[in-house]
């Protein structure tokens, strides 16, 4: 089986892209790294009538400012895991990056494509929730800027209008006694993740916990934060005891479904392991090198 029939067209810039994506109609779909709008063509579970290609952007920048990160939609996974600026000021995107398919895929993906295409066990939109990403929107009617956590709307569901583009990603730069991690568990290397983790700590000079971020995916219909076990870390030393705390509560907090991968206690259960296991390594990564 493959694709039916389409109209393909090349966008010379934002704007164009925006017309020709409102002039095609609910028919229209933007062509980025291809990694999901091409499979799903070739399965027809999508038969678009135009295809407006968006790679001839400019949108595959990266650049530094006031303290954050900003990145075209247009980055591929690979400049992300494997980017010298990128590792240095965000490693959380890069750990996350990692986990992403295979290096063909990795080669081709894009970071605005992953977020836009919203797959709830995908590893950046779990990323740019611990982040709290902002994300930069652009149409025929203008641009706006939503955060992360209003982006994500359902299962590949997400904010975008329609003729809407996602241009821009702006993440914050890692600081000083900040800590990350990012865990997953998958059937196979490469495979989605049944439930994966990702994990911020920012500690202060006395050593509690100024911020928490706990971000989740494969544990419901879109990523997901748990604010309830953020908040019982917030102003405590990373111990065991208190990790493990948060780490129940995440577990007790979500809601997942079983499927024909993993039931829904199974889901709970890696939570809680992922969570514990995500938070103990940045915590240990958050203290500085003399206390490590």
């Amino acid at each position: 089986m493959g694709p039916r029939p389409f109209r393909y067209e090349v966008a010379t810039s934002v704007e164009d892209a925006a017309w020709r994506l409102r002039r095609g109609g609910a028919g229209a779909k933007a062509l980025a790294g291809g990694q999901s709008l091409v499979p799903m063509m070739n399965l027809r579970l999508i038969d678009p009538d135009v295809i407006v290609d968006l790679n001839a952007l400019p949108l595959d920048y990266i650049r530094q400012l006031d303290r954050h990160l900003v990145l075209g939609a247009l980055v591929r996974h690979h400049t992300l895991e494997e980017g010298a600026e990128v590792r240095a000021l965000c490693p959380l995107l890069s750990e996350a990056a990692a986990f992403i398919g295979n290096v063909r895929v990795r080669t081709l993906g894009t970071f605005g494509g992953s977020l836009a295409h919203a797959d709830p066990a995908a590893e950046l939109p779990m990323a740019s929730l611990a982040l709290d990403a902002e994300l930069t929107l652009q149409g025929p009617d203008g641009t706006r800027t939503l955060p992360a956590s209003a982006f994500f709307r359902g299962i590949c569901e997400t904010a975008l209008e329609p003729a809407e583009i996602l241009t821009e990603v702006r993440v914050p730069v890692l600081g000083p006694r900040e800590g990350w991690a990012v865990e997953e568990f998958s059937l196979r290397g490469g495979d989605f993740a049944i439930t994966a983790a990702a994990v911020r700590l920012r500690l202060g000079p006395d050593g509690r916990i100024e911020l928490a971020r706990i971000a989740l995916g494969g544990v419901g219909s879109t990523p997901l934060r748990v604010p309830q076990a953020e908040d019982i870390l917030a102003g405590v030393t990373p111990d065991p005891d208190r990790i493990d705390r948060a780490a129940r509560l995440v577990a007790q907090c979500i809601q997942p479904e079983s499927d024909i991968h993993a039931s829904a206690a199974y889901r709970r259960h890696l939570a809680y392991v992922l969570v514990r296991r995500a938070l103990r390594k940045a915590g240990s990564r958050a203290l500085p090198e003399e206390a490590s």
